[in-house]
C-alpha cells in the first residue's frame, strides 16, 4: 500500500502510558509527529498507608492502587490529548497501551475488580498490587527453592531467579493470607490486561492477555507456557489448576489487534466504537519502539522511578540476575533482555527527603561540584532491594566512609555514582555471556531533568549515550502499537517499517560523552563499589538464613 505524506497526516494513533502516579495520553500522526499529549494524576495515587475510607494502616512492604484511577485518568487524559491535538476521535486509527508491571488484580468474571465489591472492600488483598509492592518475600523464597530443586527450565529464562515483583509469588501472598480473596476471584490478570479487556469489552473466555506481560512477569513462553501443573502444586497444592480455573483468555504480542473499543468507552473518550486496540505491553518496554530501537545491540536505558534496561539481541543466552529472555517479547524476530534497578529516581527523591532538601537544582550543583568518588562517601543503592544481578527485594541499601565534614550533596552524588555502577555491572554481565551491546540510548522524565546523573553514568561506563529528545517514549511506543494493531488503516508492512516510519522524523538527539579524567578516576572506585556490594550480599543473606 503506497502512503502519501497527506493522507498519513489526516490520521494519527494513539498510546497510552500508565505510570505510577499518572497516565499519559499521546496522539502521534502516522509520520511520527507528537500531534498532542495529556496527562492526569490518579485521584488514589499510591495506596502505601490506609485503603479508602479505612483506618487501618497497610504493612510495610504494600503498594496498592485504585482501579477506577486508570479510567477516570485515562478517560481525562484522551479528551486532552485530541483537544490539544485538535483533532477528532474519527481521526485514531488504533490504540496501544503499556502500563507498569507487574501491577496486577484480581477480578470477578465479568471484568469486576474483587476490591470493588462491597464485600472486599475492607480486605487489603483484594486491591491491585502495584508493581512495586514487596509482600511476598517468603512466596518468592518458596517458589525459587522448588523450581532449584526441580530444575525447571524457566529459570534459564530469568537468570536463575524469580523475581520478587512478579505475578506468582503476588497471587501466593494472597493464597496464603487471604484466601477467601483467592477463592473468589475467576480471574487473576495484569493491570494492563484488565485495561485492555475493559477497553474491548471482550468475554471473559476470550480475556486478552499480553505475550510481553506473561513472559517477563508470569513466567510464560511460547514453548512451554506457563509453569506446569505439576510445579504449581509443588509450591502449594491449591496452585495446581490455576491456570485452568483462572487465568482465561488469549495471548497475543504487543502490536496485534485483540479488538475494537466498546462503544461506552468510545462514547466517554471521545473515540469512535470499534478503533482498533494493541494488545498490551509493559511501559519500559514501548520505551524500545518509542525511540527507535529497531535493531540488534541497541541498549534502552528508561531512567525514571526505578530504571529498566530493554536490549533486543539475535542469541538466546543465559545471564545471570538478568529479569527475563522472552522470544518476540519486544519486537519480533528477536530475544529481548531484560534487566532494572530498582530504585533511581525514587532514592535520589529520598536522599533529598532525608535530609531536608527542597530544591533539587541546588542540590544538583553542588553534586555537580563533588569530584568523582563524593569526597570518600561510596553508597549501595539497594533502597527498595536488588533487580539485576541479585534479584532479591529484600536486600538493603546503605552509607559508609561518611564524616561530619559531608553534608546532604555528598549523600545524593554517591546515590548517584551508586546506580551508575550497577547500570555498569548490568552491562558487563550481558556481555560476559557473548550478548552483545553495541549502542546506548536513554529516556524517561530523569535524563531530561537531570542531565548530572547521565553524565556521572557515561563517565562510569567509559561509554557515549544518546538521550532520546522525546520525553514520552514509553507513550511514543505504545502510540506504534495502536498504529500496527490498526492494520491496513496505516498500511506498515511490519514493525520494522513501523518504528522506522514513526521515528525517522525525529531529531535533536543529543549524546553525552564520558571524561576520560573521571572515567579513569572512577575504574577503582567501581571496582571498590563491586567488592562491597558483593560483601553485603552475603552477609545479608547469611543474616537471612540464621
Amino acid at each position: 500500500m503506497t502512503r502519501s505524506a497527506s493522507s498519513l497526516s489526516r490520521r494519527a494513533a494513539l498510546g497510552l502510558d500508565f505510570g505510577t502516579e499518572s497516565v499519559r495520553a499521546l496522539l502521534v500522526s502516522l509520520e511520527g509527529e507528537e500531534l498532542g499529549e495529556g496527562a492526569s494524576a490518579y485521584r488514589h495515587g499510591q495506596i502505601v498507608d490506609r485503603l479508602p475510607g479505612s483506618e487501618e494502616r497497610l504493612p510495610r512492604d504494600f503498594a496498592l492502587q485504585h482501579p477506577t484511577d486508570w479510567i477516570e485518568s485515562a478517560t481525562l487524559a484522551v479528551r486532552q490529548a485530541l483537544t490539544n491535538a485538535g483533532l477528532s476521535g474519527d481521526a485514531v486509527v488504533g490504540i496501544g497501551v503499556d502500563f507498569t508491571s507487574c501491577t496486577m488484580l484480581p477480578a470477578r468474571a465479568d471484568g469486576t475488580p474483587l476490591c470493588l465489591d462491597a464485600r472486599f472492600a475492607a480486605e487489603k488483598y483484594a486491591w491491585p498490587k502495584l508493581w512495586k509492592h514487596h509482600g511476598a518475600k517468603e512466596q518468592t523464597d518458596r517458589i525459587n527453592q522448588i523450581a532449584r530443586e526441580r530444575s525447571e527450565r524457566f529459570l534459564d529464562r530469568y537468570g536463575g531467579v524469580i523475581g520478587l515483583e512478579w505475578f506468582f509469588p503476588k497471587i501466593l501472598e494472597t493464597l496464603e493470607h487471604a484466601e477467601q480473596v483467592y477463592e473468589a476471584a475467576d480471574v487473576w490478570i495484569e493491570a494492563g490486561d484488565w485495561f485492555v479487556w475493559q477497553l474491548t469489552g471482550s468475554s471473559p473466555d476470550n480475556i486478552p492477555r499480553s505475550t510481553c506481560q506473561a513472559g517477563y512477569k508470569g513466567m510464560w513462553s511460547a514453548d512451554d507456557g506457563y509453569p506446569s501443573r505439576e510445579f504449581l502444586a509443588a509450591v502449594d497444592p491449591r496452585l495446581e489448576n490455576i491456570v485452568a480455573e483462572k487465568l482465561p483468555g488469549r495471548l497475543s504480542p504487543p502490536g496485534r489487534c485483540v479488538g475494537g473499543l466498546a462503544a461506552h468507552f468510545a462514547q466517554q473518550m471521545g473515540l469512535r466504537e470499534g478503533t482498533p486496540v494493541s494488545a498490551a505491553i509493559i511501559d519500559a518496554h514501548a520505551a524500545v519502539p518509542g525511540v527507535g530501537a529497531a535493531e540488534a545491540g541497541t541498549l534502552v536505558m528508561v531512567m525514571g522511578t526505578s530504571n529498566c534496561y530493554m536490549l533486543n539481541a539475535a542469541v538466546e543466552r543465559s545471564v545471570p540476575g538478568i529479569a527475563g529472555i522472552v522470544k518476540d517479547g519486544i519486537l519480533p524476530g528477536f530475544y529481548g533482555y531484560e534487566a532494572g534497578q530498582a530504585a533511581v529516581g525514587d532514592a535520589f527523591d529520598w536522599v533529598r527527603r532525608l535530609t531536608g532538601q527542597s530544591d533539587f537544582d541546588a542540590l544538583t550543583a553542588e553534586a555537580q561540584a563533588i569530584p568523582p568518588g563524593s569526597d570518600g562517601v561510596l553508597c549501595i543503592d539497594w533502597f527498595n532491594g536488588c533487580r539485576t544481578p541479585y534479584m532479591d527485594g529484600r536486600l538493603t541499601g546503605q552509607f559508609s566512609g561518611l564524616t561530619l565534614s559531608h553534608g546532604p550533596a555528598h549523600l545524593y552524588r554517591a546515590t548517584m555514582e551508586a546506580s551508575a555502577y550497577g547500570f555498569r555491572w548490568i552491562v558487563e554481565l550481558l556481555r560476559e555471556h557473548d550478548v552483545p551491546v553495541t549502542r546506548f540510548i536513554t529516556s524517561g522524565g530523569l535524563p531530561h531533568h537531570n542531565p548530572l546523573v547521565v553524565q556521572i553514568y557515561a563517565d562510569v561506563l567509559g561509554e557515549a549515550i544518546d538521550i532520546h529528545p522525546s520525553k514520552q517514549g514509553p507513550a511514543f511506543g505504545a502510540a506504534i502499537l495502536g498504529a500496527l494493531a490498526s492494520g491496513e488503516q496505516a498500511g506498515f508492512a511490519s514493525a520494522e517499517d513501523a518504528v522506522r516510519t514513526m521515528t525517522g522524523r525525529e531529531t535533536g538527539i543529543r549524546t553525552v560523552h564520558p571524561n576520560p579524567e573521571a572515567t579513569a578516576r572512577y575504574q577503582p572506585l567501581y571496582q571498590n563499589y563491586r567488592q562491597e556490594a558483593e560483601r553485603l550480599h552475603l552477609s545479608q543473606n547469611s543474616d537471612l538464613n540464621s
